[in-house]
């Protein structure tokens, strides 16, 4: 979840706080971005609509982060 940490980063986030809007501990998002934890479908979907991007640019199956709606 490479990608999580640069949109993260890209929206001055901090850890603490995209946990807080994901409603989730700041450890779940350590290891997201760690590689030590795969959110589940539920999560990447949350994480997807917050960032506005798609699953697969989260999951680095494409470089474009545009949603096909």
């Amino acid at each position: 979840m490479l990608r999580l940490k640069l949109l993260r980063k890209s929206k001055h986030l901090s850890q603490v706080r995209l946990a807080m809007e994901l409603n989730v501990n700041q450890n779940t998002i350590s290891r997201y971005e760690s590689g030590k934890v795969e959110p589940d479908h539920k999560m990447l979907i949350a994480i997807a609509d917050y960032f506005d991007v798609s699953i697969d640019y989260l999951l680095g199956r494409t470089d474009n982060p545009k949603m096909n709606r």
